[in-house]
This record gives structure tokens, C-alpha cells and sequence, in this order.
């Protein structure tokens, strides 16, 4: 229904023949980009010049992000927007370049103001329309379409859901080492349209989208000791989930959006507990003499993961929500921290410190296929995009002549362990969360 809030979408079908897809296969390690070209968008009686020109840019960034494809160079492009408007593609020629894929625009202004942002995506090679869809949006939600655009192009052409109409929230923090101020911020998944939903007068960390509402889960240092709040995004809203005898901290939504999971510190140890959004009511998961901590809910919300140091060392488990024994599924050297469920439900990511290092690595349910797959001086925080194939996570570096400053940058990567990006914010940058695909 996402396509509905603020514009209305239509599908553009050409019959295909029988033959084989473009497709990129990502079930295979390593993917080769596939080339790809995408035109500026045709202004159709000159109108909306800017929208037509930068809508392609935005596209052609996001995908270029995602590692599985390489756009081409605009300058080996063989036709321009009035081009191919007047002849239509010529398919030879832009094979020629060495393009596999090609999408191509309009933007027309209708009557009512509003614009009509129509795209098509072609396969070079076959000669033929993949899909094709318009969109009806206003001139300030134009970014939006560009992003709802890649998602649609990304699942054409990999099978698998785009994540580009997606947010981050983060802490975006700045100062020295002791006098460290930390705001809540939030962002387009590429950086853009950023702002603060916090002042800095209250130290806040570990952020958390609601999967199914425009909220935040975070722990914040206002009032005296650590509390989870409540954020809403639409209203500006904050509020605490309770006055607890005892510290709350790590908080994360049920896939529902319904329930909050969170540690509870009283009387030196620490377990987890579940709250229902509608009652306040917190019910204790485990009991156990240990520190339990950092619990993260399955995609179904039957099970958790959360870390502990029951076995003698930090480790992660799993364990049915509703109680029951836990199940250890690592068994590696060093400590582990910070599990998170993929949306998919396929694995889990975590932080693994080991001889003075930090890695980010992800193990399926069961404890098997562990990989290691990006590693720093300090390197934290693992969320998962929406379709469960990129992570974002932050690093940590000392500065300074001393050592005495700190550094601290999100990033991103695919699940394999390649293409590492650095997704720049205005300050420095930590605990980052991805949002599900805007509604």
C-alpha cells in the first residue's frame, strides 16, 4: 500500500516472449555488476526540467550503492532524452556500449499541479520492456520516487525486495571523549533529507524502528538512571515505557510493533524482559543468575536471541519467547555481543571481540556457518535493511595526537562481506537502525 499515501502508481505492460530473463543471480558469492544505463527523463513540454534531470541521478546512485550494478558513464551514452522520446530506443547501438539494462523516463506536468513520473526498464539485449510504471507524486516528494523507483528496478532484475524507501535512525554525537554529546537523527537510507528528533541535552543510545508504525524505541539518560522511551515520528512524542525500579536498556520491537523486549538490571543482575505496548505490563523471559542482555525477536516473534555470560564467557542463545530452555549457538574464542534476527530470518548478525579486535559476523539459528565478515579497531552495532541483505554498523577510531579524540563513522556492506560503504552523516555517527520500507 506504500505506493497509495501520497501519489498513485500504474503499471505499463509490453507483452515479452519466451526467453531468457536478465537477471542478476545472487545466490552465487561474489555478483559481477551488471551494466547498467539510466537516461535523463524527457520534460515533457519543457516542464519539470529539474525533477526530469535529477530523478535518474537518484536511481542511478542507489543501485550503484548496492554493489550489483554499474551504471554507465553518461558520456558513452548513444541518445538523449529528446532522442529517444522522438525514435524510441535504439537497442543495437546502446548494446554496443557494453549496457545490458536500460531505463528510461518522463515527467509530465498535470492539470491539478502535480506531477506524471512515468519509467521504463528495457532489456537491452532482447529488446524488450521488462516493466514499466507512473507514478502521480508533488513536487516535494520527488526524491521518494526516485527511491521507490530503484526498489522496483532492484526486484525486477535480482528477484529479491529493494530497501531504498527506507530510513536510518542514529546517534549522531560530536565532542570530546568525556564530554560526548548525543542526538537522536534520522535520514534517508542515503543520507539525505536529514534532521534531529533530539536536542543533546539527554545522552540517548541504541535506537530501534517499530516495524509496523512511525516509532522509535531508545534508551535515553534524562532522567537520572537509563530508560527505554517511545519516540513518534509523526507527532514529535516522547515518553518513557515505565518508572522501573531497576535500569532498562537495549529495547527492540516485536515484528507486530506491538511488544518491546528489553534488558532489566536490578540487584547487580540483568535479564530480559517483554512489554506489552497496550497494557505496560513487562514480563520476564529469563531467570537465570547471569547477565542476560541485548535480545532481539525472530521475524515470526516466537523466538529470541539475546547475549549472555551464563556458560562463562559472553555467547549468544536463543530461546522461545514464551520461556523455556536457552539453546548456545556460538562456540568461537572471545566475546559476542549485540545479536540481531534478519527480517528473513535466515541468520543472525553480531559483534565478535577477539585479541583486541572487533569483527561483524553473521551464524544461522542453529549455531553453524559462522562468517566473519568486516572488522576495526571498534566496530559495532549491526541493523539489518528490510530485505535482509545489506548491514549498517558503525566504527570507532581514536584521533588525535594522543589518541585522546574519538572518530566514529556508519557504514554499510553486503552480506558476503563486500562492498563496504561509507554512508556519510553531518557529525560523527553511531548506533544505527534501519527502518522498514516507508508505508
Amino acid at each position: 500500500m506504500r505506493h497509495f499515501l501520497f501519489f498513485m502508481a500504474f503499471v505499463l505492460f509490453l507483452p515479452l516472449p519466451a526467453q531468457a530473463e536478465l537477471r542478476i543471480v545472487m545466490d552465487q558469492g561474489v555478483v559481477e555488476p551488471m551494466p547498467i544505463a539510466v537516461s535523463p527523463f524527457h520534460p515533457v513540454n519543457g516542464q519539470n526540467a529539474d525533477m526530469a534531470e535529477n530523478l535518474p541521478r537518484i536511481v542511478s546512485d542507489n543501485l550503484e550503492r548496492s554493489g550489483l550494478f554499474k551504471p554507465i558513464d553518461p558520456q558513452a551514452f548513444v541518445q538523449d532524452h529528446v532522442s529517444i522520446n522522438k525514435d524510441g530506443v535504439r537497442f543495437p547501438e546502446w548494446r554496443a556500449t557494453g549496457t545490458q539494462a536500460l531505463i528510461t523516463g518522463s515527467v509530465t506536468k498535470a492539470p491539478d499541479g502535480r506531477a506524471r513520473v512515468e519509467f521504463r526498464l528495457w532489456d537491452v539485449l532482447s529488446q524488450q520492456q521488462l516493466i514499466g510504471m507512473a507514478y502521480m507524486t508533488t513536487d516535494d516528494n520527488w526524491r521518494r520516487i526516485g527511491h521507490i523507483m530503484s526498489d522496483e528496478i532492484y526486484k525486477r532484475l535480482t528477484g529479491e525486495e529493494g530497501y531504498f524507501d527506507t530510513r536510518i535512525v542514529y546517534i549522531s554525537e560530536h565532542g570530546p571523549p568525556q564530554k560526548r554529546i548525543k542526538r537522536l537523527a534520522i535520514m534517508d537510507q542515503d543520507g539525505e533529507n536529514h534532521r534531529y528528533l533530539t536536542d543533546g541535552r539527554s545522552l540517548v543510545l541504541t535506537p530501534r524502528f517499530s516495524p509496523a508504525s512511525q516509532k522509535i524505541t531508545y534508551m535515553s539518560y534524562g532522567r537520572g538512571g537509563p530508560q527505554v522511551y517511545l519516540y513518534d515520528i509523526n507527532s514529535g512524542r516522547h515518553e518513557s515505557l515505565g518508572n522501573f525500579k531497576g535500569m532498562t536498556f537495549a529495547p527492540r520491537f516485536s515484528p507486530d510493533g506491538r511488544k518491546v523486549i528489553m534488558s532489566m538490571a536490578s540487584g547487580g543482575n540483568s535479564d530480559v524482559y517483554e512489554m506489552d505496548l497496550s497494557s505496560r505490563q513487562p514480563r520476564r523471559v529469563t531467570t537465570n543468575s547471569a547477565i542476560d542482555t541485548s535480545p532481539s525477536y525472530a521475524p515470526d516473534g516466537r523466538q529470541i536471541v539475546f547475549e549472555s555470560d551464563r556458560g562463562g564467557s559472553q555467547q549468544l542463545y536463543t530461546m522461545d519467547v514464551g520461556g523455556g530452555s536457552a539453546k548456545r549457538i556460538t562456540f568461537g574464542k572471545g566475546r559476542y555481543a549485540n545479536p540481531v534476527w534478519s527480517p528473513r530470518g535466515d541468520l543472525i548478525a553480531f559483534t565478535r571481540m577477539y585479541q583486541g579486535k572487533f569483527y561483524i559476523g553473521v551464524v544461522r539459528p542453529d549455531g553453524s556457518g559462522e562468517r566473519l565478515i568486516t572488522n576495526a579497531y571498534h566496530v559495532e552495532g549491526p541493523s539489518w535493511s528490510p530485505n535482509g541483505r545489506v548491514l549498517t554498523y558503525f566504527k570507532e577510531r581514536p584521533t588525535g595526537a594522543r589518541g585522546e579524540m574519538r572518530q566514529a563513522k556508519l557504514y554499510t556492506i553486503d552480506i558476503t562481506g563486500y562492498n563496504e560503504r561509507w554512508l556519510q552523516t553531518p557529525r560523527d555517527g553511531s548506533d544505527p537502525a534501519w527502518s522498514p520500507l516507508n508505508p
